[in-house]
């Protein structure tokens, strides 16, 4: 099965970018991830994170199941791609790209689109449409939403100014935060 999602960001696809490709993260900048922890770090720049989302199951309670999956991750910065591919969890096998690419507006430059397309192809028929509309879909849409609101209150702070965060530190949770 194929399923895409994607969000449009008024910021600059490197700090969107920046922002996303650092998985181990991820629990820090998002709300609803309890955990990004790395597994290990292997020499060819691939990560392996071991991951646990919150799907909301009744919000205003609070209350959420929880989803976990592991997965083998890598960014490619010439593309501003992220890559994932589930290696553990009820998710294995599935194969994600997330897509960073600035849109335009009246001929300029008006920001970012992000998508996120997911394929997986499980051996349980009817198993792939359930995990991606009660979990994938709502997992990924509440991603890109923070994704955006922190982006966007990022460029908010330096609009009128070239200076984007020059690292991880710069971003919201980094050492310098």
């Amino acid at each position: 099965m194929h399923s895409t999602i994607s969000i449009d960001i008024a910021a600059d696809p490197d700090l969107v970018y920046r922002l996303a490709r650092d998985v181990t993260r991820w629990n820090d900048l998002l709300p609803h991830y309890a955990r990004s922890a790395l597994v290990r770090h292997d020499a060819d720049g691939i990560v392996v994170c071991d991951f646990i989302a919150r799907r909301p199951f009744v919000p205003f309670l609070g209350l959420g199941i929880p989803v976990t999956w592991r997965s083998r991750t890598w960014h490619e910065p010439a593309t501003r791609r992220l890559r994932f591919v589930h290696v553990a969890g009820a998710t294995k096998g599935m194969d994600v790209t997330w897509t960073i690419e600035p849109v335009a507006a009246g001929g300029r430059r008006a920001g970012t689109r992000v998508e996120i397309a997911h394929e997986f192809a499980p051996r349980i028929p009817g198993f792939a449409m359930l995990v991606d509309r009660a979990f994938t879909r709502p997992i990924a849409g509440r991603t890109l939403a923070t994704f955006r609101a922190l982006a966007e209150a990022l460029a908010g702070e330096v609009r009128g100014s070239d200076d984007l965060p020059r690292d991880e530190s710069d971003l919201p949770g980094g050492a310098n935060a």
